[in-house]
């Protein structure tokens, strides 16, 4: 499904994904298994991949609303974490700042000071959590995006949420996320860290199983 918007394309592939079952593609399945064991994020908590095509945009500014999700406000879950893929090299712009990041230095912060570590290249992801660990929102995950100026940009992104979000999924089984979990409550992790193991009106615990509350 494509849609014009002013300078900017938007090409979104979650359409395409809803017909496919991820058990009935390898690449697909490749992919969501290695971004669970990179991001240690439960896969059922994850979005499918949504991939968005950027053209050259005339705005000088940061784009403060990079992340044009129509998904999101319709979704009731707090958003735990950002994963953003680069599907191609950006030859200048397309940066994704964090202006209220705790290291100040203009690389983070400024379209025209961007250090080329930042600069977008085909095959490198960029992952950010958007709440701490007791789940209050982080505000250094505020991020921009710099407007590309050559080529074209395509991104891949996947969002994940704290309770899980894949059809078919219910937030009142009982069960554990982690392998671990035996083994965490046997050490008294669930008395320990009940948001994490347990969980809280804003949270799905991790181990709720093993914590013997379902």
């Amino acid at each position: 499904m494509r849609a014009d918007r002013g300078s900017v394309r938007y090409v979104d592939a979650k359409p395409l994904l809803r017909g496919l079952s991820v058990l009935q593609d390898n690449v697909i399945t490749r992919i969501e298994e290695r971004v669970a064991a990179w991001t240690l994020l439960p896969s059922d908590n994850g979005q499918s991949l949504q991939v968005t095509q950027y053209g050259v945009e005339e705005h000088t500014a940061q784009n403060l609303s990079y992340f044009s999700n129509q998904s999101l406000s319709t979704s009731n879950e707090a958003l735990v974490a950002t994963l953003v893929f680069y599907l191609s090299n950006v030859t200048h712009g397309g940066q994704i700042l964090f202006p209220n990041s705790e290291d100040k230095s203009k690389i983070w912060t400024d379209c025209t000071k961007s250090s080329e570590i930042l600069r977008p290249i085909k095959g490198n992801a960029m992952l950010f959590f958007n709440l701490h660990l007791n789940t209050s929102p982080d505000p250094s995950s505020f991020h921009s995006r710099c407007p590309v100026q050559e080529s074209e940009m395509w991104v891949a992104t996947k969002f994940f949420f704290l309770r899980p979000t894949i059809a078919g999924s219910s937030s009142d089984e009982c069960s554990d996320e982690d392998d671990n979990c035996p083994a965490w409550a046997a050490k008294g992790e669930c008395e320990k860290n009940p948001i994490y193991m347990i969980g809280s009106d804003d949270y799905f615990g991790t181990c709720r199983k093993s914590c013997k509350v379902c």
